[in-house]
């Protein structure tokens, strides 16, 4: 399964599955991961993480550890 971690700089997908437990999920859905909702990869940082994502119209920056929790499908056109 892609996660967002996987997306490239330009690249988007539809959120079709939030990881994570307890507290570190419900962090996710409070910043607007949720499933059915389209995120773009922005940019990364100079070391490799963070990575800044595109969400319902505002830019995220999250941890790419977190970003491999989030799984993505195919976006179809």
């Amino acid at each position: 399964m892609k996660t967002i971690d996987d997306l490239k700089i330009g690249e988007s997908g539809v959120i079709s599955r939030v990881g994570g437990q307890g507290a570190l999920r419900l962090r996710f859905l409070d910043m607007g991961l949720i499933p059915g909702t389209k995120v773009a990869l922005q940019k990364v940082a100079p070391m490799g993480d963070p990575i800044q994502i595109q969400v319902r119209g505002y830019e995220l920056t999250i941890r790419r550890e977190d970003a491999r929790q989030i799984e993505l499908r195919e976006e179809t056109l």
